[in-house]
């Protein structure tokens, strides 16, 4: 332990003097930025713009490594990010020089796909610049996530196929000390000036910590890969390799989850902010209306977002009750919704029964998705459970995408924790919205437009990411699902839950609302089970804004639907509608619904 508390206080005293001392410094980065400056007039602005847009996405791998084992971007997956005061510092240099290339392209010049692109890099580098303002990085570790578990899940990810492979592997186990200290360091200095996560929401963190000390190595969470080798690889040298893993975790890796989890439970977490509203901490309320800008892509309002999620919260209340009454049900919602959460038939009693279901449900959306798509993707799915060191404070289920370059396919996770928490009139619509025709299609699409730039291939606007995901849960209907009442209220119940995040996340972060309120508020509108709201609640807590655009964006790609089919009558072709929405990589809302608009001009003007 001493060892560690060494190499952490050495990460924190290099790391200060760094970022002083590096404030004038030019980069790399900024010096190819600055050529691009000096080359206007000389290069054509198309150019030019590609250039900055290759300079910058190659950049940006390098300077996220873990970014490029996801992907799939070779030569990278020896190292960690660099999460020093320094590299924040220069980051933030580097966007401003980033900006400075882009102001010297000329807009008017370029093709009408490349003004396209301009302006959403454009809109891209602004954001992060106006972000800078707001020390997110002093909050690294939450109960969403956090070393303690992105590292035993990115070194699941990283390709294990040669000994390259592995020795990348354990170039990356030997760097764990190093990267810790780094976010230890983050810690120390949000809880001297008071950024912090909110207390409460930390309980799980130690214990998720602690979940990556085990005394059998061959356990260890982050050694999964080190269980089984390729054939390929010799025995002598797999023994060799597993040998030199284990060697690795037990002198350095564990001590130090060990030491960071003393720190989290004796001073860390003692120390932390007992409010939880992000308007609480210094530039709070501007904080989240940037936020909220993010995450939305809209000019929305805090208030209007609210006003709108009651009003969403009344409509889809109405929904309900309608179903209701079709069950046959003899009580009000309080007692329909006891009903959902303790009825023991809409319950499994072993994890792998809710796994295969999951699974079943899949394979019957697959089939359905021709009647709605032109396009489908090569890129396959699968389904998993969520991994138990950090089941407990996960949501209900989540995607993550897969890599047609590193071969590897996309997941939907499903939390087997507490089986009395995950009815199966939920599945069908989580399962809609997490693999297909939602993230799982989507990101896959985005992929395959290999006539994009990268970084728009990769991107995410969480608005239309969500937004879609939640669309995709009503096309169920289309697709043969929600036959029963029970699985038509799980769907409405996942729209309200969508509907009660507008009111609870601005309640919270905006208007002062306690913990309790919004779990109250919670618990009055939806037959969700106690841990699966608590655990809500406590995501959006820690996540400001983010919630706010599932509803946003579903609701804006419904209303470009209802108007396409208005506008189209019987001309409107519904593949031809949900390739569109996904043929262009994720927008910003206002730049999905002008697609939208010249789509329909084009198809009148095509049909007159």
């Amino acid at each position: 332990m001493k060892k560690q508390l060494g190499l952490i206080l050495f990460s924190f005293i290099m790391a200060l003097p760094a970022t002083v001392t590096a404030q004038n410094q030019t980069t790399g980065f900024q010096k190819n930025c600055t050529d691009i400056v000096q080359s206007k007039g000389k290069t054509a602005d198309s150019v030019r713009l590609h250039q900055l847009f290759d300079l910058t996405w190659k950049h940006g791998l390098e300077d996220n490594p873990e970014w490029a084992t996801f992907i799939g971007y070779p030569g990278l997956n020896d190292k960690w990010g660099d999460r020093s005061f320094a590299a924040i510092e220069r980051r933030k240099r580097e966007n401003l020089s980033t900006m400075e290339a882009i102001n010297s392209i000329a807009k008017e010049k370029l093709s009408d796909e490349d003004r396209l692109n301009y302006d959403l890099f454009k809109d891209q580098t602004a954001l992060n610049i106006e972000g800078a303002e707001f020390p997110g990085e002093l909050m690294p570790i939450s109960q969403m996530g956090g070393v303690q578990q992105d590292i035993a899940q990115m070194l699941v990810i990283t390709p294990a196929n040669t000994v390259k492979d592995y020795q990348d592997i354990l170039a990356r186990l030997k760097a764990v000390p190093a990267l810790v200290g780094q976010v230890r360091t983050l810690l120390e200095r949000g809880l001297k000036e008071g950024i912090t996560p909110p207390q409460i929401t930390l309980r799980d963190v130690p214990q998720q910590v602690k979940n990556q000390i085990v005394k059998d190595p061959s356990v260890a969470p982050v050694l999964v890969p080190f269980k089984e080798f390729p054939n390929s690889i010799p025995k002598a040298e797999q023994e060799k390799l597993r040998k030199e893993a284990y060697s690795t975790y037990t002198s350095q890796i564990a001590p130090v989850f060990d030491s960071l989890a003393a720190y989290l439970e004796k001073i860390y977490i003692p120390g932390c902010r007992s409010g939880i509203g992000l308007s609480a901490l210094p530039n709070g309320k501007k904080w989240y209306a940037y936020l909220v800008k993010s995450y939305t892509t809209t000019a929305m309002t805090p208030e209007e977002i609210f006003n709108l999620g009651e009003s969403e919260v009344r409509r889809i209340r109405g929904e309900m009750d309608k179903v209701i009454k079709e069950t046959k049900f003899k009580g009000d919602f309080a007692a329909f919704s006891e009903f959902l959460r303790t009825e023991p038939m809409f319950f499994f009693t072993k994890a792998e029964d809710l796994v295969q279901a999951y699974r079943d449900i899949c394979k019957r959306a697959d089939p359905e998705l021709i009647r709605l798509f032109g396009h489908l993707p090569r890129l396959p799915y699968g389904v998993k459970p969520v991994p138990p060191y950090a089941e407990k404070s996960q949501t209900t289920a989540y995607y993550e995408g897969g890599s047609l370059k590193a071969g590897r396919p996309g997941y939907f996770f499903a939390n087997t924790y507490d089986l009395n928490s995950r009815p199966k009139w939920e599945m069908e619509p989580l399962s809609l919205h997490e693999a297909v025709p939602g993230h799982h299609l989507q990101t896959a699409i985005a992929q395959e437009l290999e006539d994009l730039p990268e970084f728009r291939r990769w991107g995410w606007y969480t608005a239309y990411g969500e937004g879609w995901g939640l669309y995709s849960e009503t096309l169920g209907y289309e697709m043969g699902f929600y036959e029963d009442p029970y699985t038509k209220f799980g769907q409405l119940s996942y729209e309200m839950w969508r509907a009660i995040r507008l009111v609870v996340d601005v309640g919270m972060h905006w208007k002062n609302w306690s913990r309790q309120q919004a779990i109250d508020y919670f618990t009055q509108n939806v037959g969700k089970a106690e841990h699966d709201i608590t655990v809500e609640v406590d995501r959006y807590i820690v996540w400001p804004g983010q919630a706010l655009a599932y509803k946003i964006g579903q609701l804006k790609i419904k209303e470009l639907r209802e108007a396409a089919q208005k506008d189209l009558g019987e001309k409107f072709d519904i593949r031809a509608f949900h390739d569109l929405v996904l043929g262009s990589g994720p927008v910003p809302l206002n730049i999905l619904e002008q697609m939208v608009k010249d789509w329909v001009k084009k198809a009148k003007d095509s049909k007159s």
